[in-house]
C-alpha cells in the first residue's frame, strides 16, 4: 500500500518536454520549441533522469526558444513560495515530511491523502503562485496574458515515486533534506514540515 510520495516539480523552463534525457510530457505546446527540438521525449520511468548523458549545449540552446525566460527563483521568491505551500498544507491538512525549494525545482515527501498526488501538487503550485503574485514577486509579472492573468511559474507536471515502506520514506526524506546542501545552499527548515514517525505508516 502506498504510504507517501516523493515528488519533484520544476519551475517553468527547467525541464523541457523534448529534453534529450526524456521527459514526462506528451506534447510540446510551444511551436518555436517544437521546431527547434522536435516532439516530446516521453518516458514512463519513475527513476530520476537528471543523470543521463545528453547534449547539454543542445538543451541550453533549446531553452532560448521558450516563449518566456526560464524561471530561476530568488531567495525572496523561494520564501514567498514556501508561504504559499504552508497555506495549502494548513488548509488541506497535508502531511509534509520533507520539502526543499530550490531555484529551479522543488522536492517534497508527502503522506498519502484522500485524492491523487497529482491533485495535491497542482493545488500546492497554485497556492504558491497566488502567494508570489500577492507578494509582487511573481516571476512572470513582466509578461501578463491578454486577460491580465499570469503564466504559471511552474512546469505543468511532476515526477513522482510511490513509497510503500517506512524505510523508503526515511530514505526519501534524507535525500530531500540534502538537496539544498548539494547545491551549496543552507539546509531548509520549513514550519509546514512535520517529523515522520511510526504513527504515519
Amino acid at each position: 500500500m502506498v504510504l507517501a510520495y516523493h515528488v519533484i516539480f520544476g519551475t517553468y523552463g527547467f525541464w523541457l518536454p523534448n529534453d534529450p534525457r526524456s521527459s514526462w510530457s506528451d506534447f510540446v505546446h510551444a511551436w518555436e520549441l517544437f521546431r527547434f527540438g522536435g516532439p516530446a521525449t516521453r518516458t514512463d520511468t519513475r527513476r530520476s533522469l537528471a543523470g543521463r548523458k545528453h547534449d547539454a549545449a543542445f538543451r541550453h540552446e533549446a531553452k532560448q526558444h521558450l516563449k518566456y525566460p526560464p524561471v530561476v527563483l530568488t531567495d525572496d521568491q523561494i520564501a514567498s513560495a514556501a508561504k504559499g505551500f504552508q497555506a495549502m498544507v494548513n488548509k488541506s491538512r497535508y502531511r509534509m515530511f520533507a520539502c526543499a525549494i530550490l531555484p529551479e525545482h522543488v522536492h517534497m515527501v508527502i503522506g498519502r491523502y484522500t485524492y491523487k498526488v497529482e491533485s495535491m501538487v497542482r493545488l500546492l503550485k497554485a497556492q504558491a503562485s497566488t502567494q508570489l503574485q500577492s507578494d509582487q514577486l511573481h516571476p512572470m509579472q513582466a509578461w501578463p496574458l491578454a486577460d491580465s492573468s499570469l503564466h504559471s511559474p511552474w512546469a505543468e507536471k511532476c515526477w513522482k515515486v510511490f513509497l510503500d515502506t517506512a524505510d523508503g520514506i526515511v530514505r526519501a526524506i534524507r535525500y530531500v533534506e540534502q538537496n539544498p546542501i548539494k547545491e551549496g545552499r543552507l539546509a531548509q527548515l520549513w514550519p509546514f514540515v512535520i517529523p515522520f514517525g511510526p504513527d504515519d505508516v
